[in-house]
């Protein structure tokens, strides 16, 4: 049984998660980091193939496992070398029956070769004048920055017992102010089976994490404390002990580095398409779809 709010799917793993859902963009950003970041080969002039007579080289072959990641992500790493290569050798003999029976002078293939430079260009873009720029010390300020403006959050570890009715909820607590301990009841009477085995035990757990009523109770009380009135929810009848409240600790640098990095990239990237989109000539003829275009804009802002 789940009686944490539905909010708490959402709720954040600590900063990390708040940025990442804050940034719509960062997936693009992150492509561009990561191809900013391939190693290039030793020698990329190197011949390891020739095919039809013209040569494979290192770096066709790095191009390819770049370009063919996601196809090769299972692959064991001895293996993307080999597979790769067969790659190249396959789409260059395919290539080259095309180009013999002239599929390469068709108005498709021509518009669709056209967008595919215009997006490699796109990507050429975003890797040397977005991600390039990026430094590990703009990332620690940034950090530091949004750390220090955010509002600290308390926490409290509580346990709780859950029942169906009021009347077996009001029977335990007369238990508990008779001096019986609260771990041994919710281990025999909570209809919770992961915390009950637990002796009630749910964790530490912050705002939005718990359904509206529980949440209440718990951060109202003292450490130590039990409600002394049953607390009702959509599941039932809770008697909620609280052991400890703390602040929550913000996410240690490292363990939101690469979030604070697409942060980052996110901004930079859209602040680079909004002044060219200003400074360029852009005109959607159509009034629905200019309607959408803008509203995309302005999320984007």
């Amino acid at each position: 049984m789940n009686f944490r709010s539905r909010r708490a799917k959402l709720a954040s793993l600590g900063l990390a998660a708040v940025l990442l859902a804050a940034a719509p963009g960062a997936a693009l950003s992150q492509e561009a980091a990561a191809d900013a970041g391939k190693a290039t080969p030793a020698d990329p002039n190197k011949v390891v193939a020739t095919v039809d007579g013209q040569p494979v080289t290192e770096a066709d072959l790095s191009q390819a496992i770049q370009d063919l990641d996601q196809q090769f992500a299972r692959l064991p790493e001895e293996q993307k070398r080999a597979a790769a290569l067969s790659a190249v050798i396959e789409i260059r003999l395919l290539a080259a029956e095309a180009k013999a029976k002239g599929f390469d002078q068709s108005d498709e293939y021509k518009r669709r070769m056209a967008f595919l430079e215009q997006r490699a260009l796109h990507g050429e873009v975003i890797e040397k004048e977005v991600a390039a720029t990026i430094t590990d010390e703009d990332i620690r300020k940034r950090y530091d920055t949004e750390i220090a403006n955010t509002p600290p959050v308390n926490e409290v570890h509580a346990r709780h017992i859950l029942v169906k009715t009021k009347e077996e909820a009001d029977a335990i607590v007369k238990q508990l102010d008779g001096g019986a301990k609260f771990e041994d009841i919710a281990k025999e009477k909570s209809s919770d089976p992961g915390s009950g085995a637990q002796g009630g035990d749910l964790g530490w757990f912050g705002p939005g994490q718990m359904v509206p009523e529980f949440e209440k109770a718990a951060f109202a009380l003292e450490p130590g404390s039990y409600t002394k009135e049953p607390v009702q929810s959509q599941f039932g009848w809770h008697i909620i002990k609280v052991e400890d409240k703390r602040a929550k600790q913000p996410p240690a640098f490292d363990q939101v580095k690469e979030q604070f990095r697409s942060l980052l990239l996110r901004e930079k990237y859209f602040a680079l398409v909004k002044r060219l989109r200003e400074a360029g000539k852009v005109d959607v003829a159509d009034p629905e779809l200019k309607k959408g275009v803008d509203a995309m804009e302005k999320a984007e802002q």
